[in-house]
């Protein structure tokens, strides 16, 4: 009976802290359902080598967390198959069904619990509130993923030559706003120093040897950066 309950032990220890993991990963900015299916695999070990889990170990706060699940993974099955065996080790048949039963049980109401909507978030919930207190830097900011840029747009740098088309005009001339382009800033050489320009004006003249910070679709910004000058370019 002892390593019958160290087996559910086990299980509901283990489901907790998939929850654990999946609100900690929820709470760095990733979707409810993402944050489940990465928890799961990461503690379950399989690996799953898609573009989600590439994006989600790509920041070191999720990573950290996806380790920790991986090494509480590896220790929490082990711990539940060999306490899964000798549950039935040395038993009688009798015995044997009896506790397959109670296990079977016990899993289906472990089941139902968890899948309760109600339960749910009451549990994630008060996860939260303790994970606010204790691990403040769950909270992050992920850009790439606010300012779309797996979604076809990008942040790129524009060195501005001499017969470049963008050179020895005013910001509001280019008229990149058009194009679905915005100038985020500008890096200058000002007396041997190297300024930033940040959210600038458009009276604002762009000079040779600048460097432009641009956002916008992947396509157009890689257009701009090779546009010819003059008239046609133009």
């Amino acid at each position: 009976m002892l390593t019958l309950i160290s087996f559910l032990l086990v299980v509901l220890i283990s489901v907790i802290i998939v929850k654990i993991g999946a609100v900690a990963l929820e709470m760095t900015g990733l979707s409810k359902d993402i944050a489940v299916f990465q928890a799961h695999s990461a503690f379950s070990g399989t690996g799953f080598t898609t573009s989600e889990a590439e994006y989600v170990v790509s920041h070191p706060v999720r990573r950290k967390i996806i380790r920790t699940l991986m090494f509480l993974g590896s220790a929490g099955i082990t711990s539940a198959i060999v306490t899964l065996m000798l549950t039935f080790l040395g038993k009688s048949t009798l015995e044997m069904r009896d506790s397959l039963i109670i296990i079977l049980l016990a899993l289906t109401a472990m089941y139902l619990f968890f899948r309760s909507k109600t339960i749910d978030r009451v549990l994630r919930k008060g996860i939260k509130r303790i994970l606010k207190k204790l691990a403040p830097s769950l909270k992050i900011y992920d850009y790439s993923q606010l300012l779309g840029l797996t979604k076809g747009y990008s942040i790129a740098q524009i060195k501005v030559r001499k017969n470049m088309w963008l050179a020895n005009k005013k910001l509001r001339d280019l008229e990149l706003n058009r194009e679905g382009v915005l100038v985020l800033g500008i890096y200058r050489k000002v007396k041997g120093e190297e300024v930033y320009l940040g959210a600038p004006r458009g009276d604002i003249e762009i000079h040779p040897n600048d460097i432009i910070i641009c956002y916008g679709p992947d396509d157009v910004i890689k257009e701009i950066s090779h546009r010819i000058s003059g008239a046609k370019g133009n």
